[in-house]
């Protein structure tokens, strides 16, 4: 199954970033990552973000996914009792599982955030063009030219691209 998800963090971000990316590896084989992206935090006042998409194959279960994801984020002190915008070590989400539609608890794919920010549908559709959104029926590059960047400034960290992809 294509699965891709996004990740971010503005805490100590190149050594949570690299730690996560080590775990995902590790767990799932090969990965594809997009460029890094440095965006100012949403929702609260912080440290700006690095984010990122990355795309791999399993045949585990969407609810298996989010619980090893949740465990790699937790191995990185990302701490649950937070806010919902503040600062994170680690975030990873399951943005999307293949072509499904899940709307369960504590379980929503494709995540509302692939059409709201930039900064998750920038990386994805860069990994992932051709990729059709289950529930738009677009594709994920053109979704992303449609998108306004009002509000959102994304610089490309080229620089670190290499290290820790």
């Amino acid at each position: 199954m294509n699965v891709f998800l996004s990740i971010g963090s503005n805490v100590d971000r190149e050594r949570n970033i690299r730690g996560g990316l080590r775990c995902l590896r590790r767990y799932f084989g090969e990965l594809s990552c997009s460029t890094i992206y440095r965006c100012a935090a949403v929702g609260f006042e912080g440290n700006a973000f690095y984010n990122l998409a990355v795309g791999l194959q399993t045949q585990d279960s969407p609810e298996h996914v989010v619980s090893f994801l949740k465990w790699v984020e937790d191995e990185f002190g990302r701490d649950r009792s937070a806010a919902k915008f503040s600062d994170r070590t680690l975030d990873i989400d399951l943005l999307l599982y293949g072509d499904r539609v899940i709307d369960q608890v504590g379980l929503h794919v494709p995540r509302d955030e692939i059409l709201k920010y930039p900064f998750v549908l920038m990386p994805l559709a860069e990994i992932a063009p051709d990729f059709v959104h289950p529930s738009t029926g677009q594709r994920l590059d053109a979704m992303w030219q449609q998108m306004s960047l009002k509000g959102h400034d994304l610089e490309p960290l080229s620089n670190l691209d290499d290290g820790m992809r």
